[in-house]
């Protein structure tokens, strides 16, 4: 299957400012794409690419005062195969998780781990450890949380959630994650593509996000928004929860102008 990815980003920048943009695919699928990958700026500025601590490609630049357009156009071969499904993968004790393991299991800036440790005993400590937890998880906060564009904000924690009981698609992962997080199951923020490929569609267009748990030796992806396998997803970062994967940071005011995104099945026969 081959997935056509696009965006068109624009800000109006009011004097000059830092950026740093995770709009890349994620080096782990770099051998997939059939085009190049790369961030395109009007104006033309002067790019460089570095891998941060959590192994996502970045791209820092200063943005000149004016109008910022950041795009790109990119295609990319995937399986066509919907998430892997492993309902045998089991927990790690604690004491045998590879130490690089372990930030995945404490609080962070959307996650209030220490918060949720009753809370989670009480509503998934009964349940069998390993893969079935963990879909638990989802389950409950799939049908807890109700999915509304407008309750969305970036101040919003998974303490918030569980209270308010509404949010956006990360809202939904940092909820599911501080489950995860207080029940010793290491868990990361996922964010990247994913369109409506064997779904009902649903526009406009978005970034997503999901997350990723680690079971039996390796990360697999859960989602507690879509709550379903899912065809096409295509990872551009991970983090410990959504500030460290944000498409753009700025240091300094920079006002959204224009968002758009695309994800989407192309036809057309490639070699």
């Amino acid at each position: 299957m081959l997935i056509r990815l696009a965006y068109d980003i624009q800000f109006d920048i009011p004097a000059a400012v830092a950026m740093v943009a995770l709009l890349n695919v994620h080096p782990s699928r770099s051998r997939d794409l059939l085009e190049p990958d790369e961030l395109q700026t009007e104006p033309r500025l002067e790019i460089t690419h570095y891998i941060d601590s959590f192994g996502n490609r970045c791209a820092r630049f200063v943005a000149p005062q004016g109008k910022l357009r950041l795009f790109n156009s990119t295609l990319i071969r995937d399986s066509g195969l919907l998430d892997e499904i492993n309902l045998s993968a089991r927990e790690s004790a604690v004491g045998d998780l590879p130490h690089e393991m372990l930030s995945f299991l404490l609080n962070s800036r959307y996650c209030e781990v220490d918060r949720f440790s009753t809370i989670a005993l009480e509503l998934f400590g009964n349940v069998q450890p390993g893969w079935g937890r963990v879909q638990a998880i989802c389950n409950w906060v799939h049908n807890k949380v109700a999915f509304n564009y407008q309750q969305a904000r970036p101040t919003k924690t998974a303490l918030d959630v569980f209270t308010e009981r509404v949010g956006v698609c990360r809202d939904f992962q940092h909820l599911a994650i501080t489950f995860c997080r207080a029940l010793n199951i290491p868990a990361r923020y996922a964010t990247g593509y994913l369109g409506d490929i064997g779904v009902p569609v649903r526009l406009p267009m978005d970034f997503s996000a999901w997350f990723e748990a680690y079971l039996g030796g390796r990360w697999w992806t859960f989602d507690a928004r879509n709550n379903q396998s899912r065809i096409g997803r295509v990872l551009m970062a991970t983090g410990r929860d959504a500030a460290d994967v944000a498409m753009t940071t700025s240091f300094g005011q920079a006002d959204l102008r224009h968002f758009f995104v695309v994800t989407e099945e192309e036809t057309a026969t490639r070699a």
